[in-house]
């Protein structure tokens, strides 16, 4: 038989070969020559040892047991301990980890109107204090907390628990009811508290691990820790509709988790893995009220953008182009969706940059258009004076267009108080453009007390047309004709979603 290239030496007893070793044994000490030579690769020297030829075992030799040795290294239980603890901490306990310590519980305290039951018809409405909770972060250390607009909204007193037990009272220093966010700002904060760590949510990946973190049970837990779910982003530019004619509840370009967002978490943070905050939860699709994996929150640059508003003037300013957007009726079945321009205020930022009503829109910032609240989307993400790229086929042409937006009409424009519970614009071309309306004159309620709210059922946005009758032309009409009804009993006409509808109410003397 043929030798391989790397033959190990025989062992020489007194100068001969030991014959006498049993044949088993040698055949045993051969394999395991032959084993640690393929490992160490050593024996063989450089090049040698691959693609080798064994022997058979007569020809085979062996080593001396003093050449192979064996090593074995055992753990000490401390080191195990330690290699466990290592497995246990993954990335989500990390980020839970850094993220949770500047979340708080919001616990609010409102008052509502109690309309008396059919038996209870001799007695008056009766207020009540009504407690509800959310979630929060921290976004400055001197004690500013994010959190939604409708966890505050028409609250009387706001108390934040922060997860390592203590409590302040809060003051609004703002908020939005457009994108459901509000700003709030501690009380008698004399050291700097923790901060949570905020991401981006522009580059989320639609599979990643994301972290929802809350208070659901808000004080009811004697551990002041906040609660941690976690779940993937289930998509992004999500718009979700209204269920109602209210108009609450259009949450535009949202994220979507499955990451369970129960009651009392609206408000905390949403968190990628990394420990960086991308979105503020806001809302959920339930049949029972409880988390059904469809979670949704605010992206974190939009939410950034508005506490910065709400900070430095008390308001958000939103981009107006004036001009509204409809589904494309003329596109075949089966193609992608896509949008017309329906109308074009006059002497709005789009009629000045070209555009004109049955264009198509195909892009609006570089991102494609397929539905009218796609492009409402856009524009929460843009600034007055900011510069938009509009690209639209006009006929056969596709042309580009530079649209500089500006500040709503309805935020410019001068407001008129009407008695102690109503606040009014007076109607113009602009404004209509930008609300819809289809009414050409009238009073738009801009502000309304709560007890205007509660009891009377008006809402702001509502267009006031004619009261008793006598149309509307102005705001300042209308502060009028409430102001001569004093001790007397008003119908007011409204405009609403599109609907004409009418309120009867009495004015105190």
């Amino acid at each position: 038989m043929r030798m391989a290239s790397c033959v190990a030496r025989p062992i020489e007893s007194g100068g001969k070969r030991d014959v006498n070793m049993p044949r088993n044994y040698r055949m045993h000490r051969a394999l395991i020559t032959i084993g640690f030579g393929a490992m160490l690769g050593s024996a063989c020297g450089p090049g040698q040892g691959q693609g080798s030829t064994f022997v058979d075992d007569a020809e085979a030799a062996v080593v001396p047991p003093a050449t192979v040795q064996s090593v074995t290294v055992e753990q000490t239980p401390a080191e195990i301990q330690q290699q466990v603890e290592e497995s246990r901490r993954t990335a989500i306990v990390r980020a839970a980890e850094r993220v949770a310590p500047s979340v708080v519980t919001v616990h609010v305290i409102r008052r509502e109107v109690v309309q008396p039951g059919f038996w209870d018809i001799f007695f008056s409405p009766m207020e009540r204090q009504v407690p509800s909770l959310g979630s929060g972060f921290i976004i400055a250390p001197d004690g500013l907390v994010l959190t939604n607009e409708h966890v505050v909204r028409g609250a009387e007193r706001i108390a934040i628990g922060l997860a390592d037990g203590r409590e302040f009272e809060a003051e609004i220093v703002g908020m939005d009811e457009v994108n459901d966010l509000a700003l709030l700002r501690l009380r008698g904060v004399t050291t700097p508290l923790p901060v949570a760590p905020l991401g981006r949510s522009s580059d989320l990946l639609i599979g990643e691990w994301v972290v929802a973190i809350g208070n659901p049970f808000g004080f009811l837990l004697s551990n002041t820790e906040p609660t941690v779910t976690v779940g993937v982003v289930s998509g992004i530019e999500r718009n979700i509709v209204p269920t109602d004619d209210s108009g609450q509840g259009y949450y535009l370009n949202m994220i979507q988790t499955d990451a369970s967002i129960n009651p009392g978490n609206s408000g905390g943070p949403l968190v990628n893995a990394m420990g960086e905050v991308v979105g503020v939860n806001s809302s959920i699709i339930s049949r029972s009220g409880g988390s059904q994996g469809l979670g949704f929150a605010i992206p974190i640059e939009r939410a950034q953008r508005i506490a910065q508003d709400l900070l430095e003037d008390g308001r958000v300013r939103r981009a107006w182009v004036g001009m509204f957007v409809e589904p494309d009726q003329t596109v075949a079945a089966g193609t992608r969706r896509s949008v017309r321009v329906a109308y074009v205020a006059p002497g709005s930022p789009a009629d000045r940059a070209g555009i004109r009503a049955s264009m198509v829109i195909d892009s609006v910032a570089g991102r494609p258009l397929r539905t009218p609240l796609d492009w409402d989307a856009r524009l929460l993400e843009v600034r007055p004076g900011d510069r938009l790229e509009i690209i639209a086929r006009d006929g056969q042409t596709r042309r580009v267009f530079q649209v500089e937006p500006t500040d709503l009409p309805s935020v410019t424009a001068e407001r008129i108080r009407a008695l102690s519970d109503f606040e009014l614009i007076t109607l113009t071309p602009q404004i209509r453009a930008e609300r819809g309306y289809t009414s050409e004159q009238g009073a738009v309620i801009v502000g309304l007390s709560d007890v205007a709210m509660q009891q009377l059922g008006l809402r702001v946005g509502d267009l006031i047309v004619a009261i008793n009758r006598q149309p509307v032309t102005t705001a300042e009409d209308a502060a009028a004709m409430l102001r001569s009804l004093a001790g007397r009993s008003v119908e007011m006409y409204l405009e609403r979603g599109g609907a004409l509808m009418s309120i009867r109410f009495g004015i105190r003397g």
